[in-house]
C-alpha cells in the first residue's frame, strides 16, 4: 500500500510540467489541495499548541507588564504630587525670606552687642587685678629696696667705721683694747657664774 502511495505519488510528479527551471504546480495560480490540507492541518496545529500553552504565558506576561507601568504610573503620579506640595512650601517660605533675614540679622546684632559689653567688663576688671598687683609688686620691690638699701649702709658703714678705726689707732691703743674687752667678756662670765652658783 504505501508503494501504490509512493509509486502514485512519483506518477503524480512526472504528469507535473516542467519549464526547465523547477517543478510548477498543474494550476499557477493554485497549490495542489494535498499540500493545501496538510498545510492547513500543520498550521491549525501549531495554532492550537500556540493557543493552549504560550497564550497563557504571553497573557500573564501582558497582565503583568500592564501592572508594571500602572504602578510605574501611579509612583510617578504620586512623586508629582510631593514635588508640587514642596515646590508650594518652598514658595511659601522664600515669601518670608526678607523677614527671616531680617531677624536673624537683628538676632546676630543682639548677641555682638551682648559680646561687646561682656567683653568691655572682663578687659575693665582684668585691667584693675593687673593694676592692683603692679601696685602691690611695686610696694613689695620698694620695701625690698629699702631693705637692700639699708644692709648696704650698715655694711659699708661697719667697713668704714672698722677702716677708720684701724688706721687711727696704734699697735698700742689696739692692744689695750683686745685686752679690755677680754677683761669685760671675763668679768660677764664670772658674774653669770655667780649668779648661777
Amino acid at each position: 500500500m504505501i508503494n501504490a502511495a509512493l509509486t502514485n505519488v512519483v506518477l503524480q510528479a512526472e504528469s507535473v510540467p516542467n519549464d526547465g527551471v523547477g517543478s510548477t504546480s498543474l494550476s499557477p495560480y493554485f497549490a495542489p489541495i494535498e499540500e493545501v490540507i496538510i498545510g492547513g492541518l500543520a498550521s491549525l496545529i501549531v495554532l492550537v499548541m500556540l493557543y493552549k500553552f504560550a497564550w497563557p504565558a504571553i497573557s500573564d506576561g501582558m497582565k503583568a507588564r500592564t501592572a508594571r507601568i500602572q504602578g510605574e504610573l501611579d509612583s510617578s503620579t504620586a512623586a508629582r504630587a510631593k514635588a508640587e506640595k514642596d515646590a508650594a512650601e518652598i514658595r511659601t517660605s522664600l515669601g518670608d525670606v526678607d523677614g527671616e533675614r531680617s531677624r536673624l540679622f537683628a538676632e546676630a546684632d543682639t548677641q555682638a552687642e551682648a559680646l561687646l559689653v561682656d567683653g568691655r567688663q572682663r578687659l575693665v576688671e582684668e585691667i584693675a587685678e593687673l593694676e592692683a598687683k603692679a601696685d602691690a609688686d611695686i610696694s613689695a620691690a620698694a620695701g625690698r629696696g629699702a631693705d637692700d638699701l639699708r644692709a648696704d649702709i650698715a655694711r659699708y658703714s661697719n667697713q668704714a667705721v672698722e677702716a677708720s678705726v684701724n688706721a687711727s689707732l696704734d699697735e698700742a691703743t689696739h692692744q689695750e683694747l683686745i685686752e679690755s674687752f677680754i677683761a669685760r667678756v671675763g668679768a660677764g662670765a664670772g658674774i653669770q657664774n655667780g649668779a648661777t652658783s
